[in-house]
């Protein structure tokens, strides 16, 4: 039996698995897998945000990156047969409180149109801009 999945700060050791998640996955996929380096998790470890991992079983199976410096989701990704489970809702609502608790009113991110990350996040109340025929852009205004 499964434990409870539990939600943490990601730290440098969590990057070799968040690089696996972000190959894994059937929908946004990278069509060039080398513009997404090692540098880049670095960075928004240490420098332009934040990220968080979801484990179960010690295991990473989902991560969320945050960029503080222009407001937005840089990634979410939810490794294939752990999906539908509320951990990416979990996951962006850290993100989320983080960025607006950094004083952003607005944040934006990007995904692909007409995919389950696109229909997630309009679930989720984010209101959604079609930017051309296979990419939206999607902003969250804080609450007042």
């Amino acid at each position: 039996m499964k434990g409870a999945t539990a939600f943490r700060q990601a730290e440098h050791r969590d990057i070799p698995a968040m690089s696996r998640i972000r190959l894994s996955v059937a929908e946004n996929v990278l069509s060039d897998p080398s513009r997404v380096t090692l540098q880049m998790y670095e960075d928004f470890l240490d420098k332009s945000g934040r990220g968080w991992v979801a484990e179960d079983d010690g295991e990473v199976v989902a991560f969320c990156y945050a960029d503080k410096d222009n407001g937005s989701i840089w990634a979410l990704f939810v490794r294939p047969g752990h999906e539908g489970r509320g951990i990416a809702k979990a996951l962006l609502g850290l993100a989320v409180d983080w960025l607006f608790s950094l004083g952003n009113a607005r944040i934006c991110l990007s995904t692909g149109a007409n995919t389950r990350a696109d229909r997630f996040y309009a679930a989720q109340g984010w209101r959604r801009d079609p930017v051309g025929a296979t990419e939206i852009a999607y902003s969250l205004t804080k609450p007042a």
